[in-house]
């Protein structure tokens, strides 16, 4: 049995750095509760690594005195460092989720860090399979796969909210980049037309979002949810009449004037093994690699 989906409260933590979205969901019958897509701190121009974002999620999790069962990766983030491991650490009851196809991403990306893929792919506690179901307290959840942005892209549905990852952004702001190593941007296109056919009324919460600037005379501060409904109206790349062809045509044109993200060497070194530091060497000092003309 699950709760009408009106018990599903949404706690939202905005990472000003990277323009990252955390989440804290929790079933408000049980205290049950998910982290989705939580933040390390990290300088990198000094090298440094902090918990003050994800300190705030555990902060609330104390002080909604939530029990949290899932933490939660919409897939290998390439503009931020997981705290995941670092909040596992602490939170001994959740499990480190991820879609399976974070095993293909690891497959590609493991030569250029010299990572063994299997052992990489041991540090998740749980790989999703496509639309498996599981539970956040009474609440049902589903993992939709929405790859296109990444081969292992995740929404989360639980129960009137979706959580869409890197696939869909603020309706003004359209959806992510297809250039990455696996990514497609008829698979993006065609992963977005299976939200759409969800409940207009269902709550959408992005994974990222930078607000507006104010100089167009329609600025905004940085937002996290809308609705399916308003994404299918209003979307600037991706309306509920738009063409497959178009947005095709309007996603590759515009990726190819992106430049890398300035976090991806860390992030996907860190993010490919669920959040876990690199291996200290002899020295005792861990170190992140930067691989030249890769990227």
């Amino acid at each position: 049995m699950t709760t009408p989906a009106a018990t599903v409260q949404v706690h939202p933590f905005h990472h000003a750095d990277t323009g990252t979205w955390s989440y804290v969901v929790a079933d408000s019958a049980t205290r049950q509760a998910a982290i989705i897509d939580p933040v390390l701190d990290f300088d990198a121009r000094g090298g440094r690594i902090s918990h003050a974002f994800a300190q705030k999620l555990l902060d609330c999790v104390n002080e909604q005195q939530l029990q949290v069962r899932w933490l939660l990766e919409t897939h290998a983030h390439a503009d931020h460092l997981t705290a995941a491991q670092w909040l596992g650490a602490r939170l001994p009851d959740a499990l480190i989720a991820i879609g399976h196809g974070i095993r293909e991403v690891q497959r590609t990306f493991a030569p250029v860090f010299e990572l063994d893929p299997e052992t990489a792919a041991d540090s998740f506690d749980c790989l999703f399979n496509d639309d498996d179901e599981f539970a956040v307290g009474m609440a049902r959840a589903v993992a939709i796969p929405v790859p296109g942005h990444t081969r292992d892209s995740l929404a989360y549905l639980v129960g009137d909210a979706l959580f869409t990852g890197d696939s869909l952004f603020m309706p003004d702001a359209g959806t992510a980049r297809c250039d990455f190593p696996g990514g497609d941007a008829a698979m993006l296109f065609r992963s977005i037309q299976r939200l759409y056919e969800l409940p207009e009324s269902t709550r959408v919460f992005v994974c990222h979002d930078y607000g507006k600037p104010a100089s167009d005379g329609k600025g905004r501060e940085p937002a996290c949810e809308t609705t399916i409904g308003e994404q299918k109206r209003n979307n600037i790349h991706v309306r509920e009449h738009t063409s497959e062809a178009e947005f095709i045509a309007l996603r590759e044109a515009r990726d190819a004037i992106l430049a890398a993200p300035a976090l991806i060497i860390p992030s996907l070194q860190v993010n490919l093994r669920a959040g876990a530091l690199p291996v200290a060497a002899p020295n005792g000092i861990r170190y992140l690699r930067i691989p030249l003309d890769q990227f």
